[in-house]
């Protein structure tokens, strides 16, 4: 089932998002709306707050070398960031029609619980470390261009609202 995308105007994007309490059917049925939502969006990350769940998920697909990186992140805790960082194009399916260049961490080790509700650690580098970042920065309430300076920011946010109106968002 497909889900509505909140986008930038939406306070929830604001707001942080609370700790999932268990992993049940619930949790996996909405992960499995969220994958599809993503891939009808052609996007590579989704957290919860983006189809109006204020609960600490994302999903994320990743295309790379060997294949994609499929992964549900249920109460993600970023544990380490190196202090290398990497200028790089974002966008946001939050915010269509805009995209902005943030400075994120090289390379990342996050925690997380998955779908059968054990805790894994994985170690990311590239463009799957950038989308954990901007997935967990949503989590926080947080969305790329709230990491551009003040008159940019304010330019990708006219973008996207001019491109939603053009295109019946």
């Amino acid at each position: 089932m497909l889900l509505k995308i909140v986008t930038i105007g939406d306070e929830r994007l604001s707001q942080k998002s609370t700790d999932v309490e268990s992993v049940n059917d619930e949790i996996r049925t909405l992960v499995k709306n969220m994958f599809d939502t993503m891939y009808a969006a052609n996007g590579i990350g989704l957290a919860g707050v983006q189809v109006g769940v204020m609960k600490r998920l994302f999903v994320i697909d990743v295309p790379g070398k060997i294949g994609s990186t499929k992964i549900a992140m249920i109460n993600p805790v970023i544990k380490e960031m190196s202090a290398e960082k990497e200028l790089g194009e974002e966008g946001c399916l939050s915010l269509p029609g805009t995209c902005g260049e943030v400075l994120r961490s090289k390379r990342i080790t996050v925690e997380y619980t998955d779908l059968k509700g054990k805790r894994k650690t994985l170690k990311a580098t590239g463009l799957l470390a950038v989308c954990i970042q901007h997935e967990y920065d949503h989590l926080d309430g947080i969305t790329f261009v709230d990491r551009l300076d003040p008159n940019e920011r304010n330019v990708k946010i006219r973008e996207s609202k001019k491109y939603m109106k053009q295109n019946g968002f």
